[in-house]
């Protein structure tokens, strides 16, 4: 029973944290249940029989507080379905001792783009509204769809990343598009899943434990990215992806560190994402403090110019 517990309290603050920020949900909830002993394709089939149900809630929240773009959903969710579906089919015989790293490596790039342009610069807007294209969402759902499966997580860093940072849509609209469009490629991860283990090893206990705690977090989570400032999201984010990937990395066999070294890695590393995040929300107090002013600015005189025009006398 305390197991189960913990497991639900643990899929409450992973979805809290994947519906804010659009990722980590599949990440944190793999790495729990890795620790507890399960093999990797048992602990990514449960944690995707949960987030059939975390999805499902956490798209319906963000539908309501419209924060979905449904051209989006479907450009990338088909072709991650795709990949998700041969990801979880060819797991079980799959080696992703290199390809973890690599794409590990790729992300934390992406992670520092998204994590400097958001902090130093704001929203990018000088793309902001172009129409993202097939040719440039179908390769990228494919591949987030394959690492999500092999990987027991990744479709939000891999397309949140991404997509954020080509600065075409407001981030709100990604990581609501991106967790809608996760419960198609979760469908069929699972359905990848079931062909490829059937019930062996996945813990329907656990994979209820989690869900439950994911479906209560999932409200609060969509209406909580409509809330917070685009620049202070978008490096919440960045530091998230970069955190993410080099755990990957120091967990892996490519690079190999002492605990103590390990340690001072992770606290440099918060110790940057902390410096980044207060520097976006003091940049963003400062952004809004002036927009507020010019708009005082406005109204006082709209209403001169008003009282000008009552003085002059009509003819």
């Amino acid at each position: 029973m305390r197991t189960l517990i913990v497991l639900a309290l643990a899929g409450l603050g992973a979805q809290l944290v994947d519906g804010s920020l659009g990722m980590a949900y599949g990440v944190t909830s793999t790495t729990l249940l890795l620790a507890a002993g399960t093999n990797p394709a048992a602990a990514s089939a449960t944690v995707h029989l949960a987030e059939i149900g975390t999805t499902l809630a956490s798209g319906l929240a963000h539908w309501r507080f419209r924060n979905v773009d449904w051209r989006l959903v479907a450009k990338v969710g088909v072709p991650g379905a795709v990949g998700a579906f041969a990801g979880a089919t060819v797991l079980s015989g799959l080696s992703t001792q290199i390809a973890k790293p690599v794409m590990a490596v790729i992300l934390i790039v992406l992670g520092l783009y998204v994590l400097t342009r958001f902090t130093l610069a704001g929203l990018p807007t000088g793309n902001l509204g172009k129409p993202l294209r097939n040719r440039f969402l179908s390769p990228l759902g494919l591949v987030a769809g394959f690492v999500d499966a092999t990987g027991g997580g990744g479709w939000g860093p891999v397309a949140n990343s991404t997509i954020l940072a080509s600065g075409r849509l407001e981030p709100r609209k990604v990581i609501g598009s991106i967790s809608t469009s996760e419960f198609v490629v979760t469908v069929a991860a699972s359905a990848g899943f079931l062909v490829g283990l059937g019930t062996e090893g996945v813990n329907l206990g656990w994979a209820a434990a989690l869900l439950v705690g994911g479906a209560v977090a999932a409200p609060f989570a969509a209406w909580l990215v409509r809330h917070v400032p685009p620049r202070v999201l978008g490096s919440g984010v960045g530091g998230l992806i970069i955190v993410t990937n080099v755990r990957t990395l120091l967990d892996g066999d490519l690079v190999t560190l002492g605990g103590t070294a390990t340690t001072a890695v992770y606290a440099a590393l918060f110790a940057v994402w902390a410096a980044a995040l207060t520097y976006a929300v003091r940049a963003h107090r400062r952004t809004r403090a002036r927009e507020i002013e010019v708009a005082r600015s406005r109204v006082a005189e709209g209403a001169e110019e008003h009282e000008q025009q009552r003085a002059v006398p009509s003819a």
